[in-house]
C-alpha cells in the first residue's frame, strides 16, 4: 500500500484529503505542521506527500527541503491558493512534483497523486536498474564461473564498500586490474576517478614526478607545474600495478601518504591532501622482498590490509573454455570475422597447457588464431607455433629399445598406428597431432598398411 502524508493546518482539508485518498486504496497520515511531518518522514517510509504552502512555524517551501533531506526519494504535491503561485513555482524547483492551487477538486487531486506516484515509481526502477547496469558493468569482463573466481567475486563485493587499501597478488596476466576496477565500480567512488599507474614502467626519478606532480623549474624540462596522478585520483581510487618496483624513496613517500594523506610536488614547498583509496598489485612476493629488506614492513602492512590473491589460468581450467569463447567473439568483431568457436583438438591443446602467460597469453593466442582463421572454426594450424601441439595421442606409447636398438622407420610406424587407434581412425585429426600433412599421412599410410 502506498503511504501518503498530509499536511495541512487546515483541520477540515486534512480530513477530506484522507477520506477521498482512502478511498481509492490509499494510506493517508495527517498532520498540521512541518514539524510533525518531520518527525512522521524520520521514521516513516512516504510515497507522496501533500502540503500546504502557508503554514505557521515551518512554512511548506522549508519543509520540503528539508525532508527531501531525509527522503530524496518522496514524491511531494503542493497545496497554494491563487495568490501563491510564485512560490509553488519556487517549490517545483526544490523538486516537488506539482502544486494544486485552494479550492480543489478531489477528482483533480486523484488525477494529481496518481500521476506523481507513477512517475516516483518510475525514476525508482530506473535508478535500480541503473545500479544493477553498474554492477554488471564492473563484472563484465571478469570470465569465468570456476569456484576460486567465484569466491574471489565475493570477496570483491564484501571489501569494495569499504575504505580499506587492498593488496592483489598473483602472476603476470590474471587479471589484477579488473579486479581493481571492479573494487572501484562497486564502492561508493564509482563515478570518481579510476586512475592507474604502472610502477615497473618508468625510470624512478620519473615514476615519482608522475604520482606526485611537480612545480615550474623543479628539475631540467619542468617548463610549467604539472599535477600528479594523487592530485588526479582525488576523490577516487589510484591503482598501483608492480608496486614491488617501487624504490626505497618512492616507498617513503608512499607511506606518508597512506599514514597522513598528504604530500607535496617536487619542488613544491605547500602541503596537498587528498583522498585516495590505494589498490596496489604485485606479482612478486612481497613478505621475501621485506624479509631482505628491499621492501618497507610498515608500508607492506599498510598496503595489505585487505588481500586477494589471483589464481593462474592452470588452476582454474574450467574458465579457460568460456574465456576462450569471450575472446573468439571480441576479436570476431575487431576483425570483422565470421570464427564462431574452436575445433575440440584445439580446447584439448588449450587444457593441457601451463599458460605461463595467464589470461593475457590466451587472448593474444586467440587473437592471432582469429586473424588467421579462414573458417568458423579455430585449428590447431591457426595456433602460435610455440604452443605444443596436442600429444594426448602418445599416452601410455612407450617404447622398448632393444640393445640392438630398433629402425627409425619402426618408431615411425608405431607413432602413427597409436595415433590413428587414439583418434578413433580420425586422419585429419591423426595429421594434425602427429604435424605433418594429410596428404604425408596418405602416403605413409600405403607404407605401413599396403593395400
Amino acid at each position: 500500500m502506498k503511504v501518503i502524508l498530509v499536511v495541512d493546518d487546515e483541520l477540515h482539508t486534512c480530513e477530506a484529503l484522507k477520506m477521498g485518498l482512502e478511498k481509492e486504496g490509499y494510506g493517508v497520515l495527517t498532520v498540521e505542521t512541518g514539524q510533525k511531518a518531520m518527525e512522521i518522514a524520520q521514521g516513516e517510509k512516504i510515497d507522496l506527500i501533500l502540503t500546504d504552502l502557508k503554514m505557521p512555524g515551518m512554512d511548506g517551501l522549508k519543509f520540503l527541503k528539508a525532508v527531501k533531506s531525509i527522503q530524496p526519494k518522496v514524491a511531494v504535491v503542493v497545496i497554494t491558493g491563487h495568490g501563491s503561485i510564485d512560490s509553488a513555482v519556487a517549490a517545483m524547483r526544490e523538486g516537488a512534483y506539482d502544486y494544486i492551487t485552494k479550492p480543489f477538486k478531489m477528482a483533480e487531486i486523484k488525477k494529481v497523486v496518481s500521476k506523481a506516484l507513477e512517475t516516483r515509481d518510475l525514476l525508482v526502477e530506473n535508478e535500480n536498474l541503473k545500479a544493477q547496469i553498474q554492477h554488471w558493468y564492473a563484472f563484465k569482463n571478469i570470465i569465468g564461473s570456476s569456484k576460486r573466481l567465484v569466491e574471489i567475486l565475493k570477496l570483491v563485493e564484501q571489501i569494495a564498500p569499504s575504505r580499506s587499501t587492498v593488496l592483489l597478488t598473483g602472476e603476470s596476466g590474471t587479471g589484477k586490474e579488473l579486479i581493481a576496477q571492479a573494487i572501484h565500480c562497486n564502492s561508493f567512488r564509482t563515478g570518481q576517478p579510476f586512475i592507474k599507474v604502472n610502477c615497473a614502467a618508468l625510470p624512478d626519478t620519473l615514476l615519482e614526478a608522475e604520482l606526485f606532480g611537480y612545480e615550474k623549474g623543479a628539475f631540467t624540462g619542468a617548463l610549467k607545474s604539472k599535477p600528479g596522478r594523487f592530485e588526479l585520483a582525488d576523490s577516487g581510487t589510484l591503482f598501483l600495478d608492480e608496486i614491488g618496483e617501487a624504490n626505497p624513496a618512492l616507498q617513503l613517500k608512499l607511506l606518508r601518504v597512506l599514514q597522513e594523506g598528504e604530500f607535496e610536488r617536487l619542488g613544491g614547498t605547500q602541503t596537498l591532501k587528498v583522498d585516495v583509496r590505494i589498490i596496489a598489485a604485485t606479482n612478486c612476493n612481497l613478505r621475501e622482498a621485506v624479509a631482505e629488506k628491499r621492501f618497507r614492513n610498515d608500508l607492506y602492512y599498510r598496503l595489505n590490509v585487505m588481500e586477494i590473491e589471483l589464481p593462474p589460468l592452470r588452476e582454474r581450467p574450467e574458465d579457460i573454455p568460456l574465456l576462450t569463447q569471450h575472446f573468439i567473439e571480441k576479436y570476431s568483431q575487431i576483425n570483422n570475422k565470421e570464427v564462431r568457436s574452436t575445433a575440440p583438438e584445439v580446447m584439448k591443446i588449450f587444457q593441457q597447457y601451463d599458460w605461463p602467460g595467464n589470461i593475457r597469453e590466451l587472448e593474444n593466442v586467440i587473437e592471432h588464431a582469429v586473424v588467421l582463421c579462414l573458417s568458423e572454426i579455430i585449428t590447431p594450424q591457426e595456433l602460435p607455433d610455440y604452443l605444443p601441439q596436442n600429444n594426448s595421442a602418445f599416452t601410455g606409447l612407450c617404447l622398448e629399445l632393444p640393445e640392438g636398438g630398433i629402425p627409425l622407420e619402426e618408431i615411425e610406424r608405431k607413432a602413427i598406428l597409436k595415433t590413428l587407434e587414439k583418434t578413433a581412425g580420425d586422419k585429419v585429426a591423426a595429421a594434425q597431432i602427429l604435424g605433418i600433412g594429410l596428404s604425408t599421412l596418405y602416403r605413409k599410410l600405403k607404407v605401413i598398411q599396403p593395400q
